[in-house]
């Protein structure tokens, strides 16, 4: 962890975002923000330290439920205005005590395992029923935007975050496809799927909107 405080690029308030990964299996856990005093405490003892935008604090992750968070490495974006926070965890992420703060429709729930893991793998069968479970909770994401959530960040990044990322699942699910990985490719097309569904909602595009064109277009080639 060779990070230097003046290499990154702080917003107005201070912050910068944190994305805090499983080191082990590149899990996403949460979403988080860090003022130079939280980074400076994580990078010296080594557990994550962030900055409570709501309650305008320093806190210890873990402090009071135990479920501290052991930092392998953090890495700086190419933008150099976000981080990758590499963890070990001791315990859920989340303070609804699930392992992620991610919903489990797009955060590998068939990994995690429990009743959504299950419930997923049930209807995986069903695209249309899982997109549309998956277009509900980003929706929700856009009215509530509850803190720590990493479809808030983006939509708080706004449009052209968005389309970053749209552009950059694209470029990594190519990548699978030619590197000829199933497994890995399904992965990508999911985060692929759900960043676009990030977008629709961003752009107020509902399902039924593509529905209807791919129906009209099939209806054009039957012809």
């Amino acid at each position: 962890m060779r990070l230097k405080m003046e290499e990154i690029n702080f917003d107005e308030r201070g912050l910068v975002p944190a994305v805090v990964q499983d080191a082990k299996t590149g899990e996403v856990l949460t979403l988080a923000y860090m003022n130079a005093e939280s980074l400076r405490r994580t990078l010296e003892e080594g557990e994550t330290w962030f900055w409570s935008r709501s309650r305008s604090e320093l806190w210890h992750k873990g402090k009071t439920s135990g479920n501290t968070q052991r930092v392998v490495d953090v890495r700086l974006d190419c933008d150099a205005d976000a981080l990758v926070v590499l963890v070990e965890p001791n315990g859920p992420a989340c303070h609804t005590g699930a392992r992620s703060c991610f919903p489990q429709e797009f955060e590998g729930a068939h990994r995690a395992g429990g009743e959504a893991g299950g419930k997923i793998e049930r209807e995986a069968g069903d695209f249309a029923v899982v997109l549309e479970r998956l277009y509900q909770v980003v929706e929700s994401r856009r009215r509530e935007m509850p803190e720590g959530s990493y479809t808030t960040y983006l939509f708080e990044q706004g449009l052209d975050k968005i389309l970053k990322k749209v552009g950059e699942e694209s470029a990594e699910t190519i990548i699978a496809a030619k590197n000829g990985d199933a497994e890995a490719l399904a992965a990508e097309l999911s985060d692929l799927v759900y960043h676009l569904i990030v977008l629709m909602v961003e752009r107020g595009l509902a399902l039924g909107d593509v529905s209807v064109e791919l129906a009209r277009r099939a209806g054009k080639r039957s012809r």
